[in-house]
């Protein structure tokens, strides 16, 4: 996604210049992206929680879908995909603030500019969508919206501009496809900030908390797998070749990681678990992200292998050693596996390992920049997500009250309930 950005964003034609077939499939691409949040993530984290805060999960995710996209209007596509001028290492700048002069005559390479600014909707959508799991069961409705928000104009306007707008990461050859470094560590890593802030649910980890609806987890994780051939596969803004690696290697490594994270966990705790294999499946997906417009299948294959093991002890660490209420595992899955199929894309990305090439650049050159941008994203994320959870939390607060938390967020914030039988 890096290297078709950096060719397209000075770029501008009309209507003459489209490729049908690239605008088809971005336009398929962002519908597919779109589902992944709504209904995907939603039903997904909706069966993980208890039955009497399902609904809020679930309005949480539809909520940011729409202040997102009015955010992402307002101003927040033109600080990311604009020239920022004497800023531009840094932020991109104001000019297409409101999009105002739009046309369906507009193109950024050779799809219109409608549908790249569409597609890249969804994928800031589903960043500030990914951290509602770290807090999910305790967070005031009013305090998750202010934090999103905030949070996309402040941590991830930024750090999607220095990797996907020509900023200085991308100055320095950082690789991310899809969003590894700018939506997984991002999130990742904010989610343990907030799960941190928070504090733990009432009764973790003395009281049980299983998912109340695991059909409704795997219907979720389902069309997860289903979205992210367009979340990676899209990326290539091409109806082409590098569009079929990228799905191919994606595959790959879903599968690899749903196998590995089950035979862990069925040889340490003898039997394996639904819910185990759906999440292996999650690491996969989201640790061959930032990889997979530039390995090839083998490269796939052991990325989804290592996210498997790496993101099954990473949330044993977190839930059991360090007993952070991550609520449903963001950091461990989603961070973790971010920084780790980041740094391995600096590895399988060359030729000698089938992948595509790293433009003159040794593997150790190529792991050291990826390091950088992945320490550098964490900090920005961590920095500032703390920042603006105190602000809101000195404010309005960000936490329900025990009695309220007893009681359930469904009934408590929206006077509804997902289950009238209940």
């Amino acid at each position: 996604m890096l290297i078709a950005y950096s060719l397209m964003l000075p770029q501008q034609a009309w209507a003459d210049g489209i490729n049908q077939a690239n605008t088809a499939w971005v336009l398929t691409s962002t519908a597919l992206v779109l589902f992944m949040t709504i209904p995907g993530l939603s039903l997904f984290y909706g069966g993980l929680v208890r039955s009497k805060n399902v609904l809020s999960v679930l309005m949480q995710c539809f909520a940011i879908t729409c202040l997102v996209s009015i955010l992402w209007l307002a101003g927040v596509y033109s600080f990311v995909f604009t020239d920022g001028g004497s800023w531009q290492q840094f932020l991109g700048g104001g000019s297409k603030i409101f999009l105002p002069e739009m046309s369906t005559q507009n193109l950024i390479g050779d799809i219109p500019e409608t549908v790249f600014f569409m597609f890249q909707m969804t994928f800031a959508i589903i960043t500030p969508a990914l951290i509602v799991g770290a807090f999910a069961e305790r967070m005031k409705f009013s305090a998750m919206l202010w934090f999103s928000g905030l949070w996309l104009i402040v941590v991830y306007m930024p750090i999607c501009h220095w990797i996907w707008g020509n900023g200085w990461l991308a100055a320095l050859g950082a690789k991310d496809f899809a969003g590894g470094i700018v939506i997984h560590v991002n999130a990742g890593v904010a989610s343990l900030v907030a799960a941190l802030v928070l504090g733990r649910r009432k009764g973790f980890p003395t009281v049980a908390m299983p998912p109340h609806n695991m059909t409704m987890v795997v219907t979720g994780a389902g069309m997860l797998w289903f979205g992210w051939f367009g979340f990676n596969g899209g990326s290539a803004l091409k109806a082409d070749g590098s569009a079929g690696m990228a799905i191919t290697v994606t595959h790959i490594a879903a599968a690899a990681g749903a196998l590995t994270w089950m035979m862990i966990e069925w040889l340490r705790f003898s039997k394996p678990s639904v819910l185990g294999i759906v999440t292996g499946m999650v690491a996969g997906l989201g640790t061959i992200t930032p990889a997979s417009g530039f390995v090839g299948p083998i490269g796939g294959l052991i990325i989804g292998v290592v996210a498997g093991a790496v993101c099954f002890y990473a949330t044993q660490f977190v839930k059991r050693r360090l007993k952070i209420d991550d609520s449903l595992d963001v950091f461990p899955v989603h961070g973790v596996g971010g920084c780790v199929g980041s740094i391995l894309t600096g590895v399988f990305a060359a030729e000698s390992f089938g992948g595509l090439g790293l433009n003159g650049v040794t593997i150790a050159e190529q792991v050291g920049v990826q390091a950088l941008a992945v320490l550098v994203t964490a900090a920005w994320s961590a920095l500032f997500s703390y920042v603006l959870l105190k602000l809101i939390d000195a404010f309005i607060g960000l936490r329900v009250s025990e009695d309220e938390e007893q009681q359930g967020l469904d009934i408590v914030l929206h006077e509804e309930t997902g289950y009238h039988n209940l």
